[in-house]
């Protein structure tokens, strides 16, 4: 019983955990290095969330405040990566040259039938309603029959001239620009997918280097004790994980043999790995036959669209009426035939995007964009390859490197404050 009373007393007063000084200065020497790994993580840590984050400003414009790199230069790095796509990864020609104008006609037809004898039944009932109910049957079915027998042709040669004319219909550059800068988390999304594994190095190499340093700055400490060395310390564990996670991940370009060891930038060595994921969000996100179809229909040269195919239109619809052309003309006039065939051609245009629905899968597989850019990218030598990320940290690299020095130096006097100023 006295054993067990004294034990409670014992750990009572906590007697077992009592440390002499000696202990207590290994302790805080040990502590030195943990320190300052925990400082370079959280100054890497702290980078790349100023990297993505906030999407918009915040604090007070123009000078105090801050909005990520990434959203905050959304309009220039998606200009740097629309030169990366389109002078290396895609021609857009060689793009077009993939889709049959015959496959396109067969895909369509059903549609553009029912459409164009829609448009036809509804045109003529409004403006030449007493005419269009005496026309003979055989004659209106004649007119839908030779719309039906048409149309492939009128597809084929309305796609031919598309192809011909793809340049001054649709400005590559500005429909991906346009989709990066409308919608910053995207752009943020393809650095984070893209760049996932060398911000995990960032954010586990702070750790790394800076318990490194911290050894460095235990044996300093250990010989010279003034009060300015561990926030010195602080700043140049904060530059220095910060600078050198970033170094590591883009350099050396070219492989480096030392012994047993070969050397190469992070994201150099992932080149396949990142050119399937960039292929893919590409491929899902921006660059895709809906996409493209729906800025040549409604983006800024879309009328010169609505001119090829009123070009095309007119000629078919005078082609289609054939031999009734001459009794509608003398029925209702010719002023009236002019303005019933602008308004079907007018109808047509506007009814074309529900048709042309029906051509977005067949698209996808012709212009096969995941698979060509991701090939593409997978061939590009070591120095272009990286401007897929470096972008994202050239923009203001010395800006994250300084931040991270200061919060290294403000980390390093709270060391010093809290561990070895009493």
């Amino acid at each position: 019983m006295d054993f067990i009373y004294i034990s409670q007393r014992k750990i009572m007063n906590l007697d077992f955990i009592q440390l002499n000084e000696q202990q207590i200065e290994i302790l805080k020497y040990v502590s030195i290095p943990v320190g300052s790994g925990f400082i370079g993580w959280l100054t890497n840590w702290f980078a790349i969330v100023m990297t993505f984050s906030p999407l918009e400003f915040w604090g007070i414009k123009p000078y105090l405040g801050w909005q990520g790199i990434i959203p905050s230069k959304t309009p220039k790095m998606a200009a740097i990566s629309v030169d990366l796509m389109t002078q290396k990864l895609l021609n857009l020609e060689e793009l077009f040259e993939r889709i049959d104008p015959k496959k396109i006609a067969i895909e369509m037809r059903p549609s553009l039938e029912k459409i164009s004898k829609n448009i036809i039944e509804e045109v003529m009932k409004e403006q030449a309603p007493l005419v269009w109910e005496r026309l003979p049957i055989n004659i209106k079915k004649g007119v839908y029959k030779r719309v039906s027998d048409e149309l492939p042709g009128i597809i084929e040669e309305m796609m031919t001239d598309i192809k011909k004319n793809i340049h001054e219909l649709l400005d590559f550059k500005k429909m991906i620009i346009d989709a990066l800068v409308n919608d910053k988390r995207l752009m943020n999304d393809i650095f984070k997918k893209c760049g996932a594994e060398e911000f995990k190095f960032i954010e586990r190499s702070g750790w790394y280097f800076g318990a490194l340093f911290g050894l460095i700055q235990m044996v300093v400490w250990y010989y010279y004790k003034g009060n300015w060395v561990l926030p010195v310390f602080g700043v140049i564990v904060g530059y220095a994980t910060n600078w050198l996670a970033l170094k590591l991940i883009f350099q050396p370009e070219k492989p480096i043999k030392i012994g047993p060891w070969t050397l190469q930038g992070l994201f150099i060595k992932r080149q396949n790995e990142v050119s399937d994921e960039y292929g893919k969000i590409i491929a899902s996100k921006i660059l895709n036959a809906k996409s493209i179809f729906e800025t040549l229909l409604n983006g800024p040269s879309s009328n010169k669209l609505v001119d090829l195919i009123e070009r095309n239109a007119i000629q078919a619809l005078d082609t289609t009426l054939g031999m009734s052309k001459p009794f509608v003309t003398i029925a209702v006039g010719t002023e009236r035939y002019m303005k019933i065939k602008n308004l079907i051609i007018s109808k047509f245009i506007r009814e074309l995007p529900k048709p042309i629905e029906s051509i977005i899968n067949y698209s996808d597989e012709a212009f096969d964009l995941e698979k060509t850019l991701s090939s593409k990218m997978k061939a590009l030598p070591p120095d272009e390859f990286v401007g897929v990320l470096r972008p994202a940290f050239q923009e203001e690299e010395f800006t994250l490197i300084m931040v991270g020095a200061v919060l290294g130096g403000v980390a390093g006097l709270l060391q010093y404050l809290v561990v070895f100023s009493g």
